[in-house]
């Protein structure tokens, strides 16, 4: 809580892919689609700038997700920074299902430890995050990088991170049109068939060891009984594309509430359809990172 240490502070942070089929609020992918963030401390309020996704459609003030999160984080740490500038330079696109909200979570609170001079504490910030967020599965890939596991201990976000085999890619299909997480969970039924949880978790088993050791059983294990195909309303053509890729050996899945439709491993994509963009990622491996700089 000394002398602020920095003129400036950066920030990236992944894009991240939830679910996975079987891992329902579980399981999280970082992927490497990158939201950029510069923090400026100065003077009393908050000015705002935004590129990219959502330019057009986020608030340029307070109560901005990255500034509402930088604030969360200052006064965690017990640090006054009464104002800044921020800069956000998006390439996540917003209501997809590629986790910008927990993007905008994560690289806020980072950029709270940067301003306050401190090494970024993983293990803390995730449960700053899932006290924002609601659910630890995007903001623990988007901290951790890589393959993660997420849960709840209690009230407070935990998660463990796993290397992904090597050569492991994920293929985004994304459309133009977006989806509220608030409508696809709330199309999800309070209660499922005891055979389908028992082989959702099964195949979640299975899924951790064909990300880590045997991509050859992606496809097998990323089938789904407890959410996808209730989201179909709100989404048919993205549930209509998982059918079709699948039907072709691959491992497609939704990623997180959609509609983006994800594709783990495998060869041989097709294009996308008409009014889709895809993006051939892959895994990032260390999650949100933290740099001091000069001003300038």
């Amino acid at each position: 809580m000394g002398d602020r240490p920095c003129d400036q502070v950066r920030v990236r942070v992944p894009a991240t892919s939830a679910n996975l089929g079987p891992g329902f609020d579980a399981f999280g992918l970082a992927l490497t689609l990158y939201d950029e963030l510069v923090v400026t401390p100065g003077g009393s309020g908050v000015t705002v700038q935004v590129s990219g996704c959502g330019a057009d459609d986020v608030p340029l003030d307070e109560s901005h997700l990255v500034v509402r999160s930088i604030r969360y984080g200052l006064e965690a740490l017990g640090v006054e920074v009464p104002g800044f500038t921020l800069r956000c330079e998006n390439r996540i696109p917003h209501g997809r299902g590629l986790g910008s909200s927990s993007a905008a979570i994560v690289g806020g609170l980072a950029a709270a430890y940067g301003l306050a001079g401190e090494p970024v504490d993983r293990e803390r910030l995730l449960r700053m995050a899932n006290e924002l967020e609601g659910h630890p599965d995007n903001v623990a890939a988007a901290v951790y990088g890589g393959f993660t596991v997420a849960w709840l201990d209690g009230e407070d976000g935990r998660a463990v991170r796993l290397d992904p085999a090597d050569g492991i890619g994920a293929v985004a299909y994304v459309p133009s049109t977006r989806v509220l997480t608030k409508e696809a969970r709330g199309l999800l039924p309070s209660v499922v068939p005891h055979g389908d949880a028992a082989a959702n978790a099964g195949k979640a088993a299975l899924l951790v060891v064909a990300l880590t050791q045997r991509p050859e059983l992606l496809l097998t294990a990323t089938e789904d009984r407890l959410h996808q195909e209730f989201r179909e309303p709100a989404m048919p053509e993205s549930l209509a594309l998982v059918h079709k890729l699948r039907g072709s050996g691959l491992a497609a899945i939704v990623s997180g509430a959609g509609p983006t439709v994800v594709v783990l491993g495998g060869t041989g994509f097709p294009p996308p359809p008409d009014g889709w963009e895809r993006h051939d990622l892959t895994v990032d491996p260390v999650g949100v990172q933290v740099w001091s700089m000069e001003a300038g």
